[in-house]
């Protein structure tokens, strides 16, 4: 599925996103004819309202759609998608509406508005297409669209045919898509090459732990994504009761984050070193499955005592964090589907992140407002470093007494970066539980459009 603006040449009818405000105004400069109509639908600007206006013979010859107050505007993410659905299948230009700031971020969530997920079942529908404004990089929107959908159909496809394998081959063929290079780790070479907490958490599984290891560029400044690539999460011994297994194919959602990001970031030719590393496991149950109260030795040599099987992601992120931070790269940023402390903390919409760097930490949420991408600070609390050191380890996977699960969650992986010196973990849901304007019911992008607008400052590109 690709996701683009209509052609140059095509023809298009005017659209007009109005305010409440500017409903009479505008009608006032109508025919008669589209000022009764407009009254007679009773329009009154509201987000999501749609008129078409009738024209010769009773054809379309514009739309009217709501925009809303500015207050209003506030909650939603992106406004002008939530009137594609009810305009008729054609194409369209805007000729009023948006402003030039909002206009790039209005015009992806239309583009987004033509995503579904079709791989079981063909539930594709005509939509309205837009014709690209020309006061934004349309280039730069439709690379944004598409890695989007791109994260999204990775997430939304079943464990069954996203496992440790197809998650390898999604990245093998994105790296031949753009020239990078890939090289894996799979399976008992995990051990040979110290990886010993993937290969841990992974063993038990029908298809062999694997850490994928991609890199494109060869200048500039260098950063390394790391995405936790859990395919699905039955808990291991600790078992998942059903309910909270349901979800758990999306559990390799940083994974598909990180890919989407570096789809954007390679698509966008940004003059950076580009370095991807995903642990790609599945948590099963078998004789040789982890066990809690085990003490396993990572890459960095510290002692981990597992108290809780179904706190994995960190144990596979922590080895790959390691060799990220040996090769001290400009900046790393881990992405995974961590906790449900955080979900619990900001709920789905927000994306939360952690960093010590106090400039980084502004970059990344000035870029999230900018970009429709919200993210929420959380704190690196020192004090809680005690919760993760159980005494008979250097490490405790899962703190007793469940409090403040999202933080020693991230400070368990800080643990593993020394020589880098700028360093943000995301903890997202990568879901989106009720369908909303521009975001189907499903798997999602959470924090890339932030990161992707944060670079040029925090990398000095």
């Amino acid at each position: 599925m690709t996701l683009s603006f209509a052609p140059k040449d095509a023809e298009a009818w005017p659209l007009y996103a109005l305010e409440p405000e500017d409903v009479d105004v505008w009608a006032a400069q109508q025919n008669d004819e589209t000022q009764r109509w407009l009254k007679a639908t009773g329009f009154s600007g509201a987000i999501g309202s749609v008129v078409l206006i009738p024209g010769a013979g009773g054809a379309p010859c514009a739309a009217v759609v709501g925009y809303g107050t500015a207050e209003q505007r506030k909650r939603h993410r992106f406004v002008l998608a939530a009137a594609v659905p009810g305009l008729a299948p054609g194409t369209y230009r805007i000729e009023q509406g948006p402003s030039q700031q909002d206009m790039a971020n209005e015009c992806l969530g239309w583009l987004l508005c033509g995503y579904s997920f079709n791989r079981y079942r063909d539930s594709s529908r005509k939509t309205a297409r837009l014709l690209a404004p020309r006061e934004i990089d349309a280039d730069r929107v439709e690379i944004i669209a598409n890695a989007e959908a791109l994260t999204r159909e990775l997430v939304n496809t079943p464990a069954a045919d996203m496992g440790p394998e197809a998650l390898e081959f999604a990245c093998h063929k994105l790296a031949g898509q753009f020239g990078a290079q890939i090289n894996v780790t799979t399976g008992d070479a995990l051990l040979e090459n110290n990886f010993p907490m993937i290969h841990a958490v992974g063993r038990a599984a029908a298809q062999a732990p694997r850490l994928i290891d991609m890199r494109w560029g060869k200048d500039g400044p260098m950063l390394t994504l790391v995405g936790k690539g859990v395919c699905f999460d039955t808990g291991g011994l600790n078992l998942k009761p059903g309910g909270s297994m349901g979800l758990m194919k999306k559990d390799m959602g940083g994974a598909a984050n990180v890919i989407g990001l570096a789809q954007m970031i390679m698509a966008l030719d940004l003059p950076i070193q580009l370095r991807v590393l995903i642990p790609a496991v599945e948590n099963s149950v078998s004789s040789n499955s982890f066990r809690p109260q085990d003490i396993l030795t990572s890459r960095k040599g510290l002692t981990v005592e597992i108290n809780n099987t179904d706190a994995e992601g960190r144990l596979v992120l922590a080895d790959a964090l390691a060799l990220a931070d040996e090769e001290k790269p400009d900046m790393i940023i881990s992405m995974a589907t961590l906790t449900g402390a955080a979900r619990v903390a900001v709920g789905p919409d927000l994306a939360p992140f952690y960093t010590d760097d106090e400039t980084l930490a502004i970059e990344l949420e000035q870029s999230g407002k900018r970009e429709a991408d919200p993210l929420w600070r959380m704190p690196f609390w020192e004090p809680y470093e005690t919760m993760i050191e159980p005494g008979i380890a250097d490490l405790d996977n899962a703190p007793s007494g469940g409090m403040a699960g999202s933080i020693t969650a991230a400070l368990f992986l800080r643990r593993f970066i020394d020589d880098c010196p700028r360093y943000a973990h995301f903890d997202i849901y990568s879901w989106q539980p009720r369908p909303a304007p521009g975001r189907s019911k499903g798997g999602f992008g959470q924090g890339p459009r932030a990161i992707l607008g944060a670079l040029g400052q925090a990398l000095d590109l």
